[in-house]
């Protein structure tokens, strides 16, 4: 069994024990969260496609560790005129392991 859900502006594939990388969370290590903002359910043969959400289905995660990825160099120059500027992003983001998936 497995759900396509939306979560923080992002949709992701949620199976049983699967470890997802979302966007950074503001909770703690080991707390529960409940997603309800679930898109599809598929139980084997029976396929369940919500309009916009299926009713009665919900996602639980655990939240695991907050870790950063790797670093991004963004460039800017131009020519003849002395200016250039090196920058560097690392987005943060949170392991979530989904503990269950449930169609009601």
């Amino acid at each position: 069994m497995y759900a396509i859900v939306e979560f923080k502006g992002n949709q992701y594939k949620a199976e049983k024990d699967a470890v997802l990388e979302v966007s950074k969370l503001d909770a703690k290590d080991g707390d529960v969260i409940t997603i309800d903002t679930v898109l599809l359910v598929s139980d084997g043969d029976k396929v369940s496609v919500g309009s916009p959400y299926v009713k009665g289905a919900k996602v639980t995660v655990k939240v695991g560790e907050t870790f950063k990825d790797k670093k991004v160099l963004v460039f800017k120059y131009k020519s003849k005129k002395d200016y250039h500027r090196l920058i560097g992003h690392r987005e943060q983001y949170t392991k979530v392991t989904v503990q269950d998936v449930v169609l009601a």
